[in-house]
């Protein structure tokens, strides 16, 4: 199946996903993500917030809030096709609808959070793999923020497991995950 077929089919597929699954699926997500060392030790995340039938984000990044760590979430920047990291301390407050009416900081309230300092990236997509391939949304904006602004952060794929397949097709300028985490299972890369 072709890139665009594939994602445009899985996300077809997680649409259909009943709410009380989702949100199901999600707390055990977060608890197989918090289960990570690598997660435990991260003092500043970057987290997508979640819309529509994505895997759910907010009730990590507070619980993440509540361990005293820095949690941060994208605002996308349309112009030239990037994402900048803005600090969140009151998720009740801090976001507002974003492009495509997805929740993003409100820049009245966020500072902004240099990319070289954090640690872990929790990124959506569309199709994953068990290898840490990903297919995000195809406008590229977290391949782009992960080359070239926060090559250092470890990646974090959150995913149900319907969203894997065997082999994510691929290019050149898709960065991987370092893991991918469904209700079922972690995955690392290699």
């Amino acid at each position: 199946m072709k890139r665009e077929e594939l994602r445009k089919t899985i996300l077809a597929q997680r649409d259909q996903l009943p709410q009380s699954f989702r949100t199901q699926a999600s707390a055990t997500i977060a608890e197989r993500l918090w289960q990570l060392v690598e997660a435990q030790k991260a003092q500043t995340l970057l987290f997508y917030v979640n819309f529509r039938s994505e895997v759910e984000t907010l009730r990590l990044m507070g619980r993440c809030l509540e361990a005293g760590k820095t949690v941060a979430a994208p605002l996308t920047i349309t112009e030239d096709s990037r994402l900048l990291a803005y600090g969140l301390t009151d998720l009740s407050v801090d976001l507002r609808p974003g492009l495509w009416n997805i929740p993003e900081p409100d820049l009245s309230r966020c500072p902004q959070i240099d990319p070289t300092s954090i640690d872990l990236v929790i990124v959506p997509g569309s199709v994953f793999d068990r290898h840490g391939g990903r297919l995000g949304y195809g406008g590229g904006y977290y391949d782009r923020f992960l080359c070239n602004k926060a090559p250092q952060a470890l990646r974090v794929a959150l995913c149900y497991a319907m969203q894997i397949v065997d082999n994510v097709p691929v290019e050149e300028h898709d960065i991987p995950a370092h893991y991918v985490v469904t209700e079922e299972a972690t995955f690392k890369s290699s």
